[in-house]
């Protein structure tokens, strides 16, 4: 079952087999949980909700509570606004959040439903209390991808919530893209050392990442307040990381509110952290502190230290756009040899921005967008890689070519801590330099003549 695909390669021009990607509104639910008091809601169908609701949760090793608007048949042909009408009813009465974010699905767009117009009957009707927040994004599964749908709900949550007074504050925006709660509780660390004041959307820190005290809260303290969102059209600046993810809610910020946007990759790796805190530096026209300095060192002294384990290791990686980018300028930035490089998420900038990469680096790799996990095994086959780097998707191919995989990204379904390391900064370089490392450490020992099975290495 593992090794059903063959190396002989077809073109395909539809039919994709595993993609490297899932459907939009698992996107849209989990930005909607990084803000503060807020229930997510699914305008569709029991199973798509409960569908992303269990892949997250799978992920997260936390419960993710959202809503549903229960489609049936009749749903399905006279639509669905007595279902979203009767479900924001119900949510406010037994839950009480402080906001609902509808994110639709496939059976909703193809119906047409016209969302803004049903949140405003439903608030005419005094179905939604005052002093409650109601907004929405589209989110149809048969585009994009989950990282589509998170770039769509933080846009429109921006879209429905950010404000301009014409006085501006001392604050940073970052947008810090489709990252675990342990990647922005680290992004707060360093903004802290740095001395900036910033407000983060979407927050899931707090929210997906929560202790064990016995006691069971549906809305956790955690997440971006609706005051904080608001005041964003204040802040002095924005810093939007991840082009997927994060850009068209910067632009949009920009462009509603004229809070000036710096767009970059997500601080993974020495190059990606360098060009973050150095975007912070600028926009808050401060000095570096001795702190992020000496982080920078250690990091700096690792590669250094292991660079003989690392140079010249071929690599395939699978996942987020954003991430594979991120990635794949470390692997540059170590003197490893990018090979095969796929995202499942449609967009001609990825390929785009991975040739620009490469392009002084030596790699001779095969790239694709809205490409596929089949087809990256097949190319495997053909010409093996030292690693594999990418989610649990890619374990099947690690175990039948003998391939070491590190597990980075989303969704992460086979393990339970590495939602509680980051990823992201200086700290989270080193980290992902350990498990590298020791990946194709145990693969020698495993494997290698016992005259060369060395004690030390």
């Amino acid at each position: 079952m593992l090794d059903g695909t063959k190396a002989e390669l077809t073109e395909r021009t539809a039919l994709r087999i595993n993609p490297a990607k899932t459907c939009q509104p698992i996107g849209a639910m989990y930005a909607a949980l990084g803000i503060h008091g807020c229930m997510p809601h699914s305008h569709g169908s029991q199973g798509c909700c409960a569908y992303h609701r269990s892949h997250l949760t799978r992920h997260y090793k936390e419960p993710v509570m959202a809503t549903t608007s229960s489609f049936t048949e009749g749903s399905a042909v006279f639509g669905g606004l007595a279902n979203l009408t009767t479900a924001l009813q119900n949510i406010f009465s037994i839950y009480n959040p402080d906001v609902v974010a509808i994110h639709t699905t496939c059976l909703s767009e193809v119906i047409g439903d016209d969302i803004p117009t049903i949140i405003k009957k439903a608030r005419d009707e005094g179905k939604v209390p005052e002093g409650k927040v109601v907004i929405h994004t589209n989110t149809p599964s048969f585009v994009g991808s989950h990282v589509t749908g998170f770039s769509n709900m933080v846009t429109s949550t921006i879209k429905y919530l950010a404000e301009k007074t014409g006085k501006t504050t001392d604050r940073l925006n970052v947008i810090p893209g489709y990252l675990d709660p342990s990647d922005i509780l680290e992004i707060k660390r360093l903004l802290g050392i740095l001395g900036v004041s910033s407000i983060l959307l979407p927050d899931t820190s707090g929210v997906l990442d929560t202790g064990l005290d016995g006691n069971y809260t549906m809305f956790p303290k955690g997440g971006t307040t609706v005051e904080d969102i608001k005041s964003m059209g204040d802040s002095f600046a924005t810093i939007a990381c991840g082009h997927f993810a994060s850009h068209a809610a910067a632009t949009q910020l920009e462009n509603q509110c004229n809070v000036p946007a710096g767009f970059l990759e997500l601080p993974i790796g020495l190059t990606g952290t360098d060009r973050f805190i150095n975007a912070v530096r600028q926009y808050a026209t401060i000095d570096i502190p001795e702190a992020i300095e000496e982080e920078r060192a250690r990091l700096i002294d690792l590669m250094s230290d292991l660079h003989q384990y690392l140079h010249g290791k071929t690599v395939a990686i699978a996942g987020d756009p954003d991430h594979v980018i991120a990635m794949t300028q470390f692997l540059v930035d170590l003197d490893m040899k990018p090979k095969y490089i796929v995202t499942g998420t449609p967009g001609q900038f990825f390929e785009r921005r991975i040739a620009e990469i490469l392009k002084d680096s030596g790699s001779n790799a095969t790239v694709k967008q809205f490409g596929d996990l089949f087809e990256m095994h097949q190319w495997i086959k053909n010409d093996p890689v030292d690693l594999i780097i990418g989610n649990t998707y890619n374990k099947h191919i690690a175990r039948v070519e003998n391939i070491p995989l590190i597990r980075f990204g989303f969704p992460i379904l086979d393990r339970g801590t590495h939602r509680l390391f980051p990823t992201v900064g200086y700290t989270g370089a080193k980290r992902l330099i350990d498990e590298m490392v020791n990946a194709l450490l145990d693969k020698k020992d495993r494997e290698c003549d016992e005259q060369w099975f060395e004690l030390i290495q």
